[in-house]
């Protein structure tokens, strides 16, 4: 495998000197350390959620997310809102196919969701007004317009780091809010992920780097595993977490050791979390359906993780070029698709295959293990791209080739399982896909029907930094068509 040529990097929308570099933090990255808390240790999180009175019964609900952020924006004319009798401009290079649903088709590139269309739905109506990567990570992750329509720093919890205080209270021996990056692409603020004035008590666990690498490790687990004949011995496992800091008495006794200490050690080297991240129970046969990708080998992880009762796992999914796929010259590291930053479709035939394995096997699997009801699977990007095709010198290939712009107007996504409907379109867009034709809907009104599946009243308010009652959601309601 050859590395990628393109760093990622930030660029306002409005200027492009060479290229394009997509979502990526426009402060140095915020590191979570080997906890993914920003610096903090576990158990000094679990102390800032006791001291801010947070609920902490036990949960009872065990319904999930699996949200795939496709960080960039996914081309919707090329992949599930296509439009073959549109001028050659618009319409793109590939061809659509039918799917088992009778009036739904999919890119060419996307065989296997042809043939599983029956169990999710497309979404083709969602629209919002931020065409800057960083504003339009900010109004789609946190449903609010963003103070600042640039850099990825929120004025306001993303959604998830909701979901992670709301269920703050559910013990089942592993984080109830879980990320999946590329390596180095951790921090909060890269993605905004971050949770504003809820406090870095909810940000994910985040968990950088290739699956699908023999080098690959949980933060924390296989130090777990390599102790796990000590186990009698508390204050020696805790010498080996030097990311955890333990307040214990004059005595030594473990009576004295923090009661969040204990929690946080209980939890790293709890029996589920091993066994969660543990790839070597998956057969050969499902590891292959995935696809031997960081992508494929991503989202079998998470549906360990919520089978063992994760509540939320993001997974980002971002750089085909990894995991022994070999870097194409005119490709690109992200969903980035401007023709100065790749030949739109060279790249899409790499990247749509080995999302169309990866993403569609999820799908069979969460249904196939009976978990379509209490897991519900959303994917998408920040916003779409532009229905006319642009043609520019490529910064990588040095000749002018296709590519698409950002475009906040109009987006498809699918969702799959959480008990809903599937096996249908919500929405359409016009003739050239350039806005929503019919039901008109915004991210809030995702978020919306998210919050209903996981049970959490999206009208309950937090307190900002000023104290102010700040609602979930200010707007909003569960898609209907889904219900």
């Amino acid at each position: 495998m050859s590395s990628s040529p393109i760093q990622p990097r930030n660029d306002r929308e409005s200027t492009y000197p060479q290229w394009c570099g997509g979502p990526i933090d426009r402060r140095s990255f915020l590191r979570l350390g080997t906890l993914g808390l920003g610096g903090l240790s576990l158990a000094d999180a679990l102390r800032l959620r006791a001291a801010a009175g947070t609920d902490d019964r036990a949960a009872h609900d065990d319904t999930a997310v699996i949200f795939v952020w496709l960080p960039g924006g996914p081309p919707h004319l090329d992949m599930y809102d296509m439009k073959p009798d549109a001028p050659a401009e618009y319409r793109g290079a590939f061809t659509p196919i039918p799917t088992r649903v009778p009036g739904i088709e999919v890119c060419e590139l996307m065989p296997l969701h042809a043939a599983c269309a029956d169990k999710y739905t497309v979404i083709r109506s969602i629209a919002h007004n931020f065409a800057d990567h960083g504003g339009g990570h900010k109004r789609f992750m946190t449903a609010r317009d963003p103070l600042e329509p640039t850099g990825f720093v929120n004025d306001f919890p993303a959604a998830p780091s909701i979901v992670a205080k709301c269920r703050e209270g559910q013990r089942r021996g592993l984080p109830n809010y879980i990320s999946f990056t590329d390596g180095g692409r951790e921090g909060v603020d890269v993605f905004s992920f971050g949770a504003a004035y809820l406090g870095p008590s909810y940000v994910p666990f985040a968990i950088p780097g290739d699956p699908v690498q023999p080098n690959f490790s949980v933060p924390n687990i296989a130090l777990d595993q390599a102790l796990s004949d000590r186990l009698d011995d508390r204050l020696t496992l805790l010498k080996g977490f030097d990311q955890i800091r333990r307040s214990i008495d004059r005595s030594g006794t473990m009576e004295a050791v923090d009661e969040f200490q204990r929690r946080a050690t209980e939890m790293l080297t709890s029996t589920a979390t091993r066994d969660a991240f543990d790839l070597s129970r998956e057969t050969d046969a499902t590891k292959a359906r995935y696809g031997r990708h960081a992508w494929g080998y991503r989202l079998m992880l998470a549906r360990r993780l919520v089978e063992a009762g994760c509540s939320f796992v993001t997974v980002v999914v971002e750089n085909p070029y990894q995991s022994g796929v070999e870097w194409l010259k005119q490709g690109t590291y992200n969903w980035d698709s401007h023709a100065v930053n790749c030949h739109i479709f060279d790249d899409a035939k790499v990247r749509f295959p080995i999302y169309d394995q990866a993403v569609t096997a999820l799908i069979e699997d969460l249904y196939a293990r009976g978990l379509d009801r209490r897991v519900l699977l959303v994917v998408t990007g920040e916003f779409g791209r532009t229905p006319r095709v642009e043609n520019v010198k490529g910064s990588q290939t040095g000749v002018v080739q296709p590519g698409r712009d950002h475009w906040p107007n109009s987006m498809s996504l699918i969702v799959s399982g959480g008990g809903l409907k599937m096996g249908q379109a919500v929405g359409s867009t016009t003739a050239k896909g350039e806005v929503p034709k019919d039901r008109p809907l915004t991210p809030n009104d995702l978020w919306a029907t998210i919050y209903r599946h996981l049970g959490i009243d999206a009208e309950r308010a937090f307190p900002d930094h000023r104290g102010r009652p700040m609602p979930i959601l200010p707007y909003g309601k569960p898609i209907a068509e889904l219900m």
